[in-house]
């Protein structure tokens, strides 16, 4: 240390400024700065691109093969699932995917699933309280969430992966342990009604849309069958109503136990100890047949006259728009249409008339460049693809003024026509980047690849990797849109429509547009306009 003494030292005395080693500065900034490295003038020739002597070889990480990527999948005895996904990281996501929504729900009181969502992570047979889960994942730094769609329900945890067992432990507890008391079970039916009175005063109906739009085209039938449970169910459901669904549908073959960022066999080994042989609190009598109706696509309208005049009141309110969805039957995910599909979508694009700029926010998709950017009047105008098991459906929304509506649903209709005319090269080749860099970018995060997995192995017991769905976009070609379109267009519309409908042209009328060369509307001739 006796040098930086000196050095220190030399630094506190005014005179040219040096370096700890006596090299004026200058000089060091100066000519001797390309020759000299870090190590000062004693090493004043080492050459930055040969080895150093006498260093052993450095082994580089090298980028794994793609086996080391792929999800693996082991099936217990009981018929259970588990998947599992490498990722590099300390956190991990891991959770129960069950096939079960509301549209397993024709035989029962529809909400079920509406409550199950509401009830998850409750007090279980381990569990006190949910305070008490929530008490034990944090010891984990761990997070958790239970999500209901029309076909599955998710149980998940993201937490620490040294707590996998706990996690596993837990999951098990809460979808097949659940004490269900009076007093949750009452709680649960106040959410649900503050809930539906929130979805119907919100300004976005978007939810409620999507809603009716399944109602009118899958009436009365499985994805048709509402996901919210209507007012006069919330007093009907009790705990013998859950038992009843749970013991049909919460059996091990339903499920999958899939985990991201952990090891297979921990996860395995985990499920083997907390899911195989284990009683549900239900008993393992087997309740009533499981549904297994396909998807009857029946088309249709429904129509909600609503006064929206009121819908935001405050410093700048929206003013009264008048909302329509159209939409028409695609195909499931297991199909091979699937991804053109998906492509047609992304192509349609579309979005609020605000705030939409920027590269990469769908500019140039069809509902801005033809629908939009044309029609100042228009609020909005975007494309939507749900897809299931055995069926889908591809729908624009659009809102307006009411005294346009008549004006918008003709744009819609002659949008669909024109889905089935040229498809340019350059707006297919963009759809088809921006399809790709979104499901890439979408599948950067962990609980996004942990649904992935879920998902796709519930329906089909393995996992089509991103870069094999990426392979399948880029072969979409124009003649394969054109033909999923055709065929799309030979089924009858299903349309939801909300707001003030004085001008809403009758379903007839929006069904021959649809059929029609051009997608105009039958003219009207009326003596007073």
């Amino acid at each position: 240390g006796g040098g930086h003494g000196v050095a220190a030292a030399r630094r506190l005395r005014p005179g040219p400024a040096v370096t700890a080693d006596g090299v004026p500065v200058s000089l060091r900034c100066g000519l001797a700065a390309g020759r000299s490295y870090s190590g000062g003038s004693a090493y004043p020739s080492v050459s930055l691109t040969c080895p150093l002597p006498g260093v052993p070889k450095a082994v580089f990480a090298a980028a794994e093969s793609r086996e080391r990527f792929e999800t693996r999948v082991t099936v217990l005895e009981n018929g259970l699932r588990v998947a599992s996904q490498n990722k590099f990281g300390q956190f991990c996501t891991v959770g129960i995917l069950v096939n079960s929504g509301s549209r397993h729900e024709a035989k029962y009181l529809s909400g079920i699933s509406h409550f199950l969502e509401k009830l998850a992570f409750s007090s279980t047979a381990q569990f006190g309280s949910k305070d008490e889960i929530l008490l034990t994942l944090e010891k984990h730094g761990g997070i958790c969430d239970c999500q209901a769609s029309r076909d599955t329900i998710m149980y998940a945890v993201s937490a620490d992966a040294r707590g996998l067992d706990t996690v596993v432990n837990l999951l098990a507890d809460v979808t097949l342990q659940p004490r269900l008391s009076d007093e949750e079970i009452e709680m649960t039916r106040m959410a649900i009604r503050f809930e539906l009175e929130d979805l119907n005063m919100r300004p976005d109906p978007e939810p409620l849309l999507t809603e009716m739009i399944h109602a009118a085209a899958f009436r009365d039938n499985t994805v048709g069958l509402n996901r919210f449970c209507p007012v006069e169910n919330t007093d009907k459901i009790n705990r013998d109503v859950l038992h009843s669904y749970l013991s049909s549908y919460y059996t091990p073959d339903r499920m999958v136990l899939a985990g991201v960022g952990i090891e297979h066999e921990h996860l395995v080994e985990c499920a083997r100890k907390y899911l195989l042989g284990v009683q549900p609190v239900w008993g393992s009598g087997q309740g009533r047949a499981v549904d297994r109706s396909v998807a009857q696509y029946t088309g249709g309208i429904i129509k909600v006259e609503k006064d929206m005049s009121d819908v935001s009141l405050g410093p700048t309110p929206i003013p009264e728009l008048t909302h329509i969805m159209i939409g028409l039957e695609s195909c499931s995910f297991l199909e091979d249409d699937f991804i053109p599909f998906a492509v047609l979508n992304m192509m349609m694009g579309g979005g609020g008339s605000f705030s939409a700029g920027g590269p990469g926010k769908g500019m140039f998709t069809r509902l801005y460049l033809n629908v939009l950017n044309r029609h100042h009047w228009m609020y909005n105008a975007t494309s939507y693809h749900h897809s299931y098991e055995d069926t889908g459906l591809l729908c624009i929304h659009a809102s307006a003024d009411p005294k346009q509506v008549r004006e918008m649903v003709e744009i819609i209709t002659r949008e669909f026509i024109l889905m089935a005319g040229a498809v340019g090269e350059v707006e297919l080749e963009r759809a088809k980047t921006q399809l790709k860099s979104m499901l890439m970018m979408n599948l950067e995060s962990r609980p996004v690849i942990f649904e992935d997995v879920g998902r796709q192995v519930l329906a089909t017991s393995t996992r089509k990797l991103p870069h094999e769905l990426c392979a399948l976009i880029s072969q979409v070609k124009p003649t394969d849109i054109k033909r999923v379109v055709t065929k799309m267009l030979h089924k009858k519309p299903a349309v939801a429509a909300l707001g003030d409908l004085t001008d809403l042209p009758t379903y007839e009328h929006i069904q021959a547009a649809l059929s029609s060369k051009d997608g105009r509307l039958p003219r009207l001739y009326r003596l007073f306009r």
